[in-house]
């Protein structure tokens, strides 16, 4: 097997009296996707920072491909491309341009137009290619700064909350890139607000909570965190104290409450759903689904204080 493309042991870091990063420890192997989730202030960003050479670990260890991210950094950023919350283009400049001055400042010369072609192809960016990046919209910028990150064939891309402000197909788009990516052996690490984006991307997940990690795994596995099913429905709001289980509630109006919980498997949601039926609680709106990573997150803001 090979060594994993990302490796961090026991990081700490500081700002001040601060632990940004309180011995935090991941890997991410070669050509897969890791998503890192938590809520704001959780280090999501402090983690991408010193993964990427922008921030001194105060204590621990942390590996690029081998490489260690304080003692060889040159060499690291040659390795990663990294696209940020906020695009890194110049505004005065076309989209080609930009991409174009990307490669010339990472040293492909002559060979610079040509691989801004061929990502402006890729990417689709045709519309955008002969206009300032001033004149576009924020979801355009953002496609534009994951291609100029690309620019150097990273064998390591860092997203940074990718896909803020883009619409649902500019979504669409960018996860499907990642997919080429990952595919063709790039290793992708995610930070993301969007739990549906970890679902789809991700092979493995770290949630950062108060920089400690609070919970890892596969997305299947931090499921299974919440139990094998859940069941949803609305009743009236005076029959909360009848039901047999304690519910996380969605009040929906004065008289009516959406409330979840959820159980082992399939026959356990059968036989509760047919005990509300004999408890003669009226039921409306029922569903029964597998937990998502939504749920995932409800369960760890009651266990470990994560929350969105």
């Amino acid at each position: 097997m090979s060594a994993p493309a990302v490796v961090v042991e026991d990081l700490h870091v500081a700002y001040s009296a601060t632990w940004a990063l309180d011995g935090v420890d991941l890997e991410a192997a070669a050509g897969t996707t890791l998503g890192v989730l938590g809520h704001n202030g959780a280090g999501k960003t402090t983690l991408i920072r010193t993964l990427t050479t922008l921030v001194q670990p105060t204590i621990g260890r942390v590996q690029i491909e081998g490489l260690d991210v304080v003692g060889e950094a040159t060499e690291v950023r040659r390795r990663i491309g990294v696209t940020g919350q906020y695009a890194g283009l110049d505004e005065f400049l076309t989209a080609r341009e930009n991409l174009e001055l990307m490669g010339r400042l990472t040293g492909l010369r002559r060979t610079a137009r040509a691989r801004a072609d061929t990502l402006i192809d890729r990417l689709g960016l045709h519309e955008y290619a002969t206009r300032r990046v001033g004149e576009l919209s924020g979801g355009s910028r953002r496609r534009i700064d994951l291609a100029a990150s690309l620019v150097g064939s990273p064998s390591v891309l860092f997203l940074d909350e990718p896909t803020t402000g883009l619409d649902p197909l500019a979504r669409t788009g960018l996860w499907d890139v990642v997919d080429e990516l990952t595919t063709a052996g790039t290793t992708v690490v995610l930070t993301t607000q969007y739990l549906e984006e970890a679902d789809r991307l991700a092979d493995h997940i770290v949630v950062l909570s108060r920089g400690r990690v609070a919970a890892r795994g596969t997305p299947a596995e931090l499921k299974r965190i919440v139990g094998g099913k859940v069941l949803t429905t609305t009743i009236p709001a005076h029959q909360i104290m009848d039901l047999p289980f304690t519910p996380t509630t969605d009040r929906i109006d004065g008289d009516r409450v959406r409330v979840s919980v959820t159980v082992d498997d399939a026959p356990a949601a059968t036989e509760l759903v047919a005990h509300l039926h004999r408890s003669g609680i009226a039921v409306t709106d029922l569903d029964v689904t597998s937990p998502s990573l939504d749920d995932v997150f409800t369960h760890l803001a009651h266990t470990t204080g994560v929350h969105k």
